[in-house]
């Protein structure tokens, strides 16, 4: 069930909004008089005075990607001897992008005392899910902010910002996508301040004030290294491009194969943004004046997005930047505010689709692998715009050519991120096949067309043994 974005703080608990009242008289009574240098000053502390306020039974709630609190992780498990193992502190996030820098996201021994729940996995939580440390939460990641709160209730956040600007507010610029609902619920706020984070404006935007303890840093932050992009995923990323045109408004999923199309389409004229990730090829258009904006319907000139995760010339360009705008994730994934941008292309990545159409974007066969995201949300969303099209983008095979990812059937115990009934466009090295608006024996025909021509034969086979044909 979703609504016009004018009312989609219905659908939020009610404690976050009482607690967001309650945090407006705190500012007022409590601050009045002080200057901002002064109120900074008095929540100012070290990293043992953040570490003091954490106990037994938190639920603790981080910012990810540009934002990850990097500082305090790296020395959160420095209390896990006054951690009791029968009321352990929980951990909720998405990625822990410098987790092997943590001991609490490495050491098995820690389990007992902090535990992880995750809306997506990496590569760094696939590698501890054995061990019993982590657990993945299925949601779609305009629910992430809802979902969380209906489970469990987080009383401590903890967000990486920037520095303070002269109206005492810092940002949480590079990750929106939980961080509001949880910072209007939670009992105890720790800013992490980090002159690398950029500033933004938009939603992220958040008094000193609101913080019980504010820590600094000067540590990196996280730059993504997309896999390098060979002919076969440049091949995909010049099929996809084609089929963005001027005027456009697009969403780039993750993934080097999305951000290849990005690089791909730095001849378009007034393409605009309405996304959950702002990366590294979004940044190259704005700078090259391929987005304008000017024909979106919803934003009109804003280049809107959730989270940032890219390298550092994203983070330095973007600082600042007058006409990029983050906002919450439950506005920027919110398929009926997708839907309402005419024009809207979804480009993301897939691992395997069946001939029918169904997509695992997440999962291979019964092994969690990343997370729905917004995957959904988009399919939904640009499938129902105006002059939409959401574009699935794949190279054909996988483990060396040994695979086909276009399979008869999905891989025993699979996860379907994407029906079949919101599946658009597949695109591989060997062009498009389109789904929408086809019979199962046209999407069949179409996509055996695009799968690797060494595993054509047998996906017919195998077609005509399941009469789909």
């Amino acid at each position: 069930m979703f609504e016009h974005h004018e009312n989609y703080d219905r659908y939020i608990p009610d404690v976050m909004l009482k607690k967001h009242k309650k945090h407006e008289e705190y500012l007022n009574d409590v601050y009045a008089g002080m200057s901002h240098e002064e109120i900074y000053k008095s929540k100012l502390g070290t990293v043992e005075d953040a570490l003091a306020i954490i106990e037994s039974g938190d639920c603790i709630v981080n910012s990810i990607h540009g934002c990850e609190p990097r500082l305090f992780y790296r020395n959160l498990h420095r209390i896990a001897d006054r951690i009791d193992p029968n009321n352990p502190v929980e951990l909720w996030s998405c990625v822990h992008r410098w987790g092997p820098e943590y001991e609490v996201h490495t050491n098995p021994e820690l389990k007992d005392k902090f535990h992880h729940q995750t809306f997506f996995y990496d590569g760094n939580f696939r590698k501890i899910h054995p061990s019993g440390m982590s657990t993945y939460f299925p949601v779609n990641l305009h629910n992430y902010g809802q979902e969380l709160h209906r489970c469990k209730r987080p009383n401590v956040v903890v967000i990486g910002v920037s520095t303070m600007d002269e109206h005492g507010y810092c940002c949480v610029s590079c990750d929106l996508q939980w961080e509001m609902e949880s910072l209007y619920s939670a009992d105890k706020i720790i800013f992490e301040v980090n002159p690398k984070i950029p500033h933004l404006p938009g939603e992220c935007a958040v008094p000193v004030a609101m913080a019980d303890v504010i820590i600094e840093s000067d540590l990196d932050l996280y730059e993504l290294q997309d896999p390098p992009i060979g002919e076969a995923e440049k091949t995909v990323a010049q099929y996809a491009a084609e089929m963005v045109h001027d005027g456009d408004c697009i969403q780039l999923g993750f993934g080097g194969i999305p951000n290849a199309i990005g690089f791909e389409l730095m001849d378009r004229h007034d393409l605009g943004i309405h996304t959950e990730q702002i990366g590294a090829s979004m940044a190259h258009m704005l700078q090259k004046g391929v987005v304008t904006n000017r024909y979106k319907n919803l934003d009109k000139g804003w280049s809107v997005g959730t989270f940032i995760i890219a390298d550092n010339f994203t983070y330095e360009y973007l600082n600042n930047h007058p006409r990029v705008l983050m906002r919450r994730g439950r506005y920027t994934n919110d398929p009926m505010i997708i839907a309402q941008q005419d024009n809207m292309v979804s480009i993301n990545a897939a691992l395997q689709i069946d001939l029918t159409g169904q997509v695992a974007a997440e999962a291979i066969a019964n092994i969690q692998w990343s997370g729905t995201g917004g995957a959904t949300d988009y399919a939904y969303g640009a499938y129902h715009s105006k002059g939409g099209r959401a574009m699935l983008c794949q190279i054909s095979t996988a483990k060396k050519g040994t695979v086909s990812r276009i399979a008869p059937i999905l891989d025993p115990g699979s996860i379907v991120s994407v029906s079949r009934n919101l599946t658009d466009m597949v695109v591989t090295e060997y062009g498009v096949a389109k789904l929408r608006a086809r019979t199962v024996k046209q999407r069949v025909e179409n996509l055996i067309a695009v799968a690797h021509p060494d595993f054509r034969a047998e996906l017919r086979k195998e077609a005509n043994k399941y009469m789909y044909f």
